[in-house]
């Protein structure tokens, strides 16, 4: 494997849906990677910090670049990679520069916030079920300022909606470029 790859970002809020269609979309590529971007934040033994919470910055500046130097070193190792995490439009410049790529494809899921909470509410065998939070990081995504072609605010099913995200991926009509790097 000598080219580079893409990379997929696939971000929104708690119950968008992220980590069920990064699994699906990962399986459209060959070769692939899926990159869960949470597990990143299981690596602080000691003094981890709500993500959500202002006292965080630091902390998921730290693990986004982390993550997404992982991201990163996959794609330039011939994978196409999908990464299934919380990167919003506030910090994707900050992901693009530790990933090192010129250019990233970047997809937002924001269906009905309340789709989502019922989501997170139902959850079994997951780490993350707080509404209030779930509800404040669907308000940023939701305010956020970014080019209307990224959100991707659909109710679809899991699989119709990764072949829907494949065919925008395939069309370059989610990628974004990124500076000097």
């Amino acid at each position: 494997m000598a080219s580079v790859a893409d990379l997929i970002v696939l971000t929104g809020p708690p119950g968008a849906g992220k980590s069920t269609v990064a699994r699906i979309l990962s399986g459209l590529f060959d070769p692939s990677a899926l990159v869960p971007g949470d597990q990143f934040f299981a690596f602080i033994d000691q003094g981890y910090i709500a993500p959500w919470t202002a006292a965080a910055h630091s902390q998921n500046e730290v693990v986004v670049k982390a993550a997404a130097a992982a991201a990163g070193r996959l794609a330039t190792g011939g994978y196409t990679v999908v990464y299934d995490g919380v990167i919003g439009p506030w910090f994707v410049e900050t992901f693009a520069a530790a990933a090192g790529l010129a250019s990233m494809h970047y997809a937002i899921l924001l269906p009905p916030e309340q789709l989502c909470l019922e989501r997170v509410r139902c959850r079994v065998d997951h780490g993350f079920n707080d509404l209030e939070a779930a509800h404040h990081m669907y308000s940023e995504f939701a305010d956020a300022e970014v080019a209307r072609r990224h959100v991707v605010d659909s109710i679809e099913d899991a699989t119709a909606l990764a072949s829907r995200l494949f065919e925008l991926i395939q069309e370059g009509l989610l990628r974004r470029s990124f500076g000097d790097l």
